[in-house]
């Protein structure tokens, strides 16, 4: 295979992407799976004690990272309510790319934690309330990254096969 060059990248990037709306939903799910990944290698670090992460405390209270991801829930909620991050046009381009990855990552930090604000106890680490859980995330921030993205990855992988 051949590496594709940025610039074919970006090329192929607006044109699968050229609807505002496909191309909020692609970054939400990239945004939503890269985040669950890396707080799920986060905490696991955190329980093993390797690596520089330590749990978060304010005033001897352990900080979910759920609450994170409500306050992003909310703050990006609040933003789309006064119509920032709504519209594709000139500058607004960025804050509706901004917005959408900060909806995906904030909804990663919220279900995470599904376990505790469904059972309002800490069970984060409990077989029975992480196995599927865990499994019908990921299936779905994949499967939605596949839907709104698929047709890009795939020319991606054609032009990388092809033979210059």
């Amino acid at each position: 295979m051949v590496p594709v060059s940025p610039s074919r990248t970006a090329e192929l990037y607006r044109r699968h992407f050229s609807d505002p709306r496909r191309e909020r939903l692609f970054l939400s799910s990239i945004a939503f799976v890269t985040t669950f990944a890396a707080t799920r290698a986060i905490t696991h670090a955190i329980r093993s004690g390797r690596g520089p992460f330590r749990n978060l405390a304010v005033g001897g209270r352990h900080l979910h990272h759920l609450v994170f991801g409500i306050t992003g829930l909310l703050a990006t909620g609040y933003l789309w309510l006064i119509d920032v991050g709504i519209r594709e046009s000139g500058r607004n381009r960025t804050a509706y790319r901004l917005t959408a990855v900060a909806y995906g990552a904030s909804s990663a930090l919220t279900l995470d934690e599904f376990a505790l604000w469904l059972d309002l106890q800490d069970d984060y680490w409990s077989k029975q309330g992480r196995k599927s859980i865990d499994a019908v995330v990921i299936f779905g921030g994949v499967l939605s990254v596949g839907i709104w993205g698929g047709p890009f990855f795939r020319e991606l992988v054609r032009e990388a096969r092809r033979v210059y």
